[in-house]
């Protein structure tokens, strides 16, 4: 057998379709479509220097990686590589040929430290630490069962709040981003972002294929947004939460709570069946929110680094 490594072909649509077949495979609780992967490659910032990458076996793709720098770091140099590879072929090598493939292009763009999202299984973490990684903080996926599961009733906002959804931002999402950006600079994280680019926020989050306006939940004081819980979901039966969070001056209220409950609960009644999170194994506030909303633990990641040089 005779594994490769090659790109993404941007004008083939089988390309697409087998990275988010062996993805899904590798990792049923994380949200892709070929529709949102190919918006990706189209409008991700060019200093990010985005590269999908597949493992092909006889003319089989059994991996896949996802490679690029974090243009949008204060911090020069980072680079990220996430390799997965079909559960039913693994040992042929796949995943080192990408991991090599992906070094090298992270390298000859300057990348100096690396970070990886390794599956917290004894063979994926003995292969990161082969090829000279270490651990770093772990993360966990979430499950929530919409079809069959009970969500907590819905509850009227406290005076003076008022539920929205995303879709009512549309003319004027720039609100949205500004808490956005105020709940992940307070997100747990091996890397400082400095997100202040309202305009890549609009290509890469807001009208990412994947991102679902209408079911994305609003908490509105004084005419601002104060928390909001961002839905992203697959188009079929997935529902996903992109972020949940509140504004500095407002948390302590339930108002995050407030926003996700009616978040799930129109999703449940559009259809969708599953509903998945990630939070950071450390965030222990967020993780007992989504316990109470019935989420329990499937997977869990390990961050792992390198450095370069």
């Amino acid at each position: 057998m005779t594994v490769i490594v090659r790109d993404l072909r941007p004008d083939v649509r089988a390309d697409f379709e087998d990275f988010v077949r062996v993805r899904d495979l590798a990792m049923p609780f994380f949200l892709s479509t070929p529709d949102g992967l190919a918006y990706d490659l189209t409008h991700m910032h060019p200093d990010a220097h985005y590269r999908p990458l597949l493992a092909e076996a006889d003319g089989e793709v059994i991996g896949t990686a996802q490679v690029g720098l974090v243009y949008d770091s204060p911090e020069p140099g980072q680079g990220y590589v996430n390799v997965y590879v079909h559960p039913e072929r693994k040992r042929r090598g796949a995943g080192a040929l990408l991991v090599r493939a992906a070094e090298e292009h992270l390298a000859a763009h300057g990348a100096t430290k690396l970070f990886a999202w390794v599956l917290d299984e004894p063979g994926n973490r003995a292969f990161a630490e082969r090829h000279g990684y270490r651990a770093s903080r772990s993360a966990h996926f979430l499950r929530l069962d919409l079809a069959n599961g009970t969500l907590p009733p819905l509850q009227d906002p406290p005076p003076g709040v008022e539920l929205r959804t995303g879709a009512d931002f549309a003319d004027d999402p720039r609100p949205l981003f500004e808490l956005d950006s105020e709940t992940l600079a307070d997100e747990p994280s091996d890397v400082d972002y400095e997100f202040t680019d309202y305009e890549a926020w609009l290509r890469e989050t807001w009208h990412q294929p994947l991102m679902s306006p209408e079911l994305t939940s609003v908490a509105v004081v004084d005419g601002r947004p104060a928390a909001f819980s961002l839905a992203r979901t697959d188009g079929a039966t997935r529902y996903g939460t992109a972020m949940t969070g509140t504004a500095r001056a407002h948390r302590g209220r339930g108002l995050a709570k407030l926003a996700k409950n009616d978040s799930l609960h129109r999703a449940r009644a559009a259809g969708f069946t599953q509903a998945f999170t990630g939070n950071d194994a450390g965030n222990g506030p967020m993780i007992a929110i989504n316990t109470w909303f019935g989420y329990e633990i499937c997977a869990t990641e390990v961050r792992y680094v390198r450095e370069l040089g």
